[in-house]
């Protein structure tokens, strides 16, 4: 029996690389890798970097 492809992962949040440019924590890459495994965008430099990037429905009052 012939098996398909196992299911991509999340892709990887789009960063903006301008904002990354000379970033200790991310590397200039504009995101980070978790304990889990998943890709996030870097708290430090990238603007909303701190909400998680599967959990669109995340709002906050500002």
């Amino acid at each position: 029996m012939i098996h398909g492809m196992a299911d991509a992962p999340d892709p990887a949040p789009r960063a903006n690389p301008a904002l990354a440019v000379d970033c200790d924590i991310c590397g200039g890459w504009g995101t980070v890798i978790t304990y889990r495994g998943s890709h996030e965008l870097c708290p430090a430099c990238q603007p909303h970097g701190d909400q998680s990037y599967s959990d669109s429905s995340a709002t906050r009052a500002e």
